[in-house]
C-alpha cells in the first residue's frame, strides 16, 4: 500500500514522513511539495534533501497563482510577516486556499498512481490559527475529494492533535530527530532561522518543552 506525504521541508511534515514510513514502508512512500511562490523557497531545498536521505521519491509541483493572488506575508514581498494580522483576525502569513489547493493536487497526484492515502503534517495545538489546518477542514475535504473524484482518499494527519512538545517527542520515537537538522521552519527564509516569525517561535516552543537541543540550531551555529 502506497501513501503520498505532502512534504513542505518543515519539521511537522519531516516528522510525518517519518511516520508513514513506518505504518507503510519505506518503500511505499511518496513525497510530494509544492513550489507556489513562497519567499522562503529555501524549504523546497530541504524537501529534496530529506527525501535524499531518506531515500524517498520526491516530487516539486508549480503552482503560481498564490503569489500572483498575494495578500500574505509569505508570498508578497511588500508584506512582512512581523506586521499586525488583517481584519480577518487570522496572521498575515495565512496564504487563502492554500492547503485546499494542495490537497485537491495531491489527490489528483494521488489519483493517478492508485493511491489512496495522504499524509499531512497539519495540527490545531500549537500551531497559527490557520482555518484549514483544524480536524472539520480536513474532514470535510476529505470527503469533497470521494465525492469529487469517485475515489476513496484517507487522509492521516498524525499531529493534529498533538502539542509542539510532543511532535518533538514522537519525532525521536520515529528516529526523525537528527534529520530536523535539514528541515526549514523560518517564514523569513533565514539560516540560521531569525528566531523571531511565528513559526520559528512554535518551533522554539516545541523543543524547551521537550527538552531536546534543535538539532538545527545545533547545525547552524
Amino acid at each position: 500500500m502506497t501513501a503520498l506525504v505532502i512534504l513542505s521541508g518543515g519539521q511537522d511534515s519531516t516528522t510525518c514522513l517519518y511516520w508513514a514510513m513506518a505504518k507503510f514502508g519505506q518503500s511505499n512512500i511518496v513525497a510530494l511539495s509544492f513550489d507556489y511562490g513562497q519567499k522562503h523557497k529555501i524549504e523546497l531545498q530541504a524537501a529534496k534533501k530529506i527525501s535524499q536521505i531518506a531515500q524517498i521519491e520526491h516530487h516539486i509541483l508549480p503552482i503560481n497563482t498564490l503569489a500572483v493572488l498575494g495578500g500574505n506575508a509569505l508570498t508578497q514581498e511588500s508584506i512582512t510577516v512581523e506586521q499586525q494580522a488583517p481584519d480577518t483576525g487570522l496572521p498575515n502569513t495565512f496564504v487563502a486556499g492554500r492547503n485546499l489547493i494542495f490537497f485537491t493536487l495531491a489527490a489528483a497526484f494521488a489519483y493517478q498512481r492508485q493511491i489512496h492515502d495522504l499524509v499531512v503534517g497539519v495540527g490545531q495545538t500549537d500551531y497559527s490559527g490557520y482555518p484549514d489546518c483544524r480536524q472539520n477542514t480536513l474532514e470535510s475535504l476529505e470527503q469533497t475529494l470521494k465525492l469529487g473524484m469517485e475515489y476513496s482518499f484517507k487522509i492521516h494527519a498524525p499531529l493534529m492533535f498533538l502539542s509542539k512538545a510532543e511532535t518533538v517527542k514522537l519525532a525521536i520515537e520515529l528516529h526523525a530527530l537528527e534529520i530536523m537538522a535539514y528541515t526549514h521552519t523560518c517564514y523569513n527564509g533565514q539560516v540560521p532561522p531569525c528566531g523571531q516569525c511565528v513559526a520559528c517561535q512554535l518551533r522554539a516552543k516545541g523543543f524547551v518543552e521537550a527538552g531536546i537541543a534543535d538539532p538545527l540550531l545545533n547545525q547552524t551555529n
